[in-house]
C-alpha cells in the first residue's frame, strides 16, 4: 500500500498540496519571530533596565518620554540631548500634559532629580517615572 503524503484530500474530492502549505506556514512563523524580536526592544534601540517596584501603576504614554541611560545620556524621544537642550525643548513643547522618565536602574539619582526639576520648572504638572512591575 502506497501513501501520497504530499496531497491532502478535501471532502468534495479536490486536493490541497501540503508541502507548499507547510512552507508558507513556516515562512510566516519565521517572519513573525524576527519582527517580534525587533519590536520587543525599547524605543529607538535605547536599551535600559528599568527598576522594579511592587506598587507601580499603569500610566498611559501619551506624553513625552525622556530616557536616561546608565551612562547619564539624556534622550528626548529618540534624540540625544544635553541638559541645556532639554530645558529649551521642554519649554517649546506645545502640549505640557505629562512626561514619562525612563531611567536605567544604574543611572544616578542625581541625574533623575535634575531631569525632574527641569520638567517641574517648565510647568509640567504630571511627571512619572517608569518601572517594571513585580508581583
Amino acid at each position: 500500500m502506497r501513501f501520497n503524503f504530499s496531497r491532502l484530500k478535501v471532502i468534495d474530492g479536490r486536493f490541497i498540496e501540503a508541502v507548499p502549505l507547510a512552507n508558507c506556514v513556516l515562512l510566516l512563523l519565521v517572519f513573525f519571530l524576527l519582527t517580534w524580536n525587533y519590536s520587543a526592544q525599547t524605543q529607538a534601540g535605547i536599551r535600559i533596565n528599568l527598576p522594579k517596584a511592587v506598587t507601580s501603576e499603569t500610566v498611559g504614554t501619551r506624553g513625552t518620554i525622556i530616557t536616561i541611560t546608565r551612562e547619564k545620556v539624556l534622550y528626548l524621544g529618540s534624540d540625544a540631548v544635553s541638559a541645556q537642550e532639554l530645558v529649551s525643548k521642554i519649554d517649546a513643547l506645545p502640549k505640557k500634559d505629562s512626561i514619562l522618565i525612563k531611567a536605567d536602574k544604574g543611572a544616578s539619582l542625581d541625574r533623575v532629580v535634575e531631569v525632574w526639576d527641569i520638567c517641574r520648572k517648565a510647568g509640567i504638572q504630571q511627571v512619572n517615572i517608569a518601572t517594571t512591575q513585580t508581583r
